[in-house]
C-alpha cells in the first residue's frame, strides 16, 4: 500500500472550525490486491491502421474487481483528447453557470419571503401550510435536524448520499455493466465524457468511499465557511472533471488505459484551495499528534508524491488525476476567485431580466 499522510488540524484560524484532515487518493479499479480476478485483453495491430499504430499496446492487463465484464482496452484515439477538453470546458462553464443561478435564486426567495411576511401576504395560506406542517412530526424533526447543520455540513450531505448511492449500485450484479460503462473513467472507451463526471461520485471499495468522505467532511467547513456553498460547489466539481481530464491525457501519451473512478480528485482541488488558502494552519498526523507541520508543506510533499508517481510511472493510483485537480484548487485560490467568479454579475443580470419581477 503506497504511503499516504493522515492529518489532524492543531491550529487553524478562527473563521474555520476544528477538523480532520486526511489525503486518500483516486483510485484505479483494481489495481488493490493480487488476489482479484485478471482480465487479459489482447489488442492485435491493424497493419491499415498505421497513423494511431504508435498509441496502440500489443498487450495490455487489465485488473478488475468486478467479475465477467470486458473492459474496453488496447488502442486509445489521440483525437478523443479533443472531445474530453471540449466537454471539460462545457461542463466546468455549464457548473459556475448553474451555481450562480443557484446563488441568485436563494437569494430572491429570501427576498420575497421576506418582502411577503413583513406585507402580511397570503396570510392565510401560510397559516394553513404551518398547521400541516406541525401535523407531520417527521418533517419537523427533519428540519430540525437540517438547521443544525454547518453550512459545510449541508453541502457535504447531499454530496455523501450520492456517492453511498453510487457505491450501494456497484454492489447489484446485474448493472455490472452499465456502472463500469459510465461510472468508471477510462480513455480507451466508447463513453467518454460522462463518465468523466460520473466517476467522482464513484467508489467500489468500501474503505475508498469511506475515507474521501472523510476528508470532504474535514475540508468541507473550511473551504464553504471561506467561498460559501455555491462557489464551494462549482469549484468541486470543476475540480472532479480536469481531475479526469488530466488522468485521459497521461493515460494517452503513456498508453496505459484503464479504469479510475473516485471523488479524490475533486476532493484534491478542494485540500490545495485550503491548505494555500490558509498555509500557516497546523497539522498533523493522526497517529503520531506530536509531530505538526504547516498546511503549505503538507500540499507541497503530496503533489510531490503524485508528481513522483506520474514521472516513475506508479500505476498503483491515478496519481495525474490528482495533480490535475490540485492544480485547478491552485489555480481557483490565486485567479479564479479573484478573476472568474467575480463575471458571473454579468450572467447574473440577464438572468434576472428573463425572470421578470416577482408575482404577487
Amino acid at each position: 500500500m503506497a504511503l499516504r499522510l493522515v492529518l489532524s488540524c492543531r491550529e487553524i484560524p478562527s473563521v474555520l472550525r476544528n477538523s480532520n484532515l486526511i489525503h486518500h487518493p483516486r483510485k484505479i479499479l483494481g489495481n488493490v490486491g493480487a488476489d482479484r480476478q485478471l482480465t487479459i485483453v489482447r489488442y492485435t495491430r491493424n497493419v491499415k491502421n498505421t497513423r494511431s499504430e504508435s498509441f496502440a499496446p500489443r498487450q495490455t492487463i487489465v485488473p478488475t474487481e468486478v467479475q465477467g465484464i470486458v473492459i474496453d482496452s488496447g488502442y486509445i484515439d489521440p483525437s478523443k483528447i479533443w472531445r474530453s477538453f471540449l466537454f471539460t470546458a462545457a461542463f466546468t462553464t455549464g457548473s459556475f453557470v448553474a451555481v450562480s443561478i443557484w446563488e441568485y435564486e436563494t437569494v430572491r426567495s429570501r427576498a420575497i419571503k421576506a418582502l411577503r411576511s413583513k406585507l402580511n401576504v397570503n396570510w392565510f395560506k401560510e397559516r394553513m401550510r404551518q398547521t400541516r406542517h406541525d401535523t407531520e412530526q417527521w418533517r419537523k424533526d427533519l428540519s430540525g435536524w437540517w438547521n443544525k447543520l454547518s453550512p459545510g455540513e449541508r453541502v457535504f450531505a447531499p454530496i455523501c448520499a450520492l456517492n453511498v448511492i453510487v457505491y450501494g449500485l456497484w454492489r447489484i450484479p446485474s448493472l455490472a455493466p452499465t456502472m463500469v460503462k459510465y461510472f468508471a473513467s477510462n480513455p480507451a472507451a466508447k463513453a467518454v465524457c460522462w463518465p468523466m463526471v460520473l466517476s467522482t461520485f464513484s467508489h467500489y471499495s468500501l474503505f475508498h468511499i469511506m475515507a474521501n468522505m472523510y476528508v470532504l467532511h474535514s475540508f468541507s467547513h473550511a473551504a464553504v465557511a471561506t467561498l460559501g456553498k455555491e462557489q464551494f460547489l462549482g469549484m468541486y466539481l470543476s475540480a472532479g472533471v480536469v481531475a479526469s481530464f488530466a488522468s485521459h491525457v497521461f493515460k494517452t501519451l503513456a498508453r496505459q488505459p484503464g479504469l479510475s473512478l473516485g471523488a479524490s480528485g475533486a476532493i484534491m482541488g478542494v485540500l490545495a484551495y485550503v491548505c494555500t488558502q490558509y498555509p500557516d494552519t497546523q497539522l498533523s498526523i493522526l497517529f503520531l499528534p506530536m509531530y505538526t507541520f504547516s498546511a503549505g508543506v503538507a500540499i507541497k510533499v503530496i503533489m510531490g508524491i503524485d508528481l513522483a508517481g506520474v514521472l516513475l510511472g506508479w500505476r498503483i493510483f491515478d496519481h495525474a488525476a490528482h495533480l490535475g485537480g490540485a492544480m485547478f484548487g491552485l489555480f481557483w485560490c490565486y485567479f479564479g476567485c479573484q478573476n472568474v467568479w467575480p463575471m458571473r454579475e454579468h450572467f447574473i443580470g440577464y438572468w434576472h431580466e428573463l425572470r421578470g419581477p416577482p408575482k404577487k
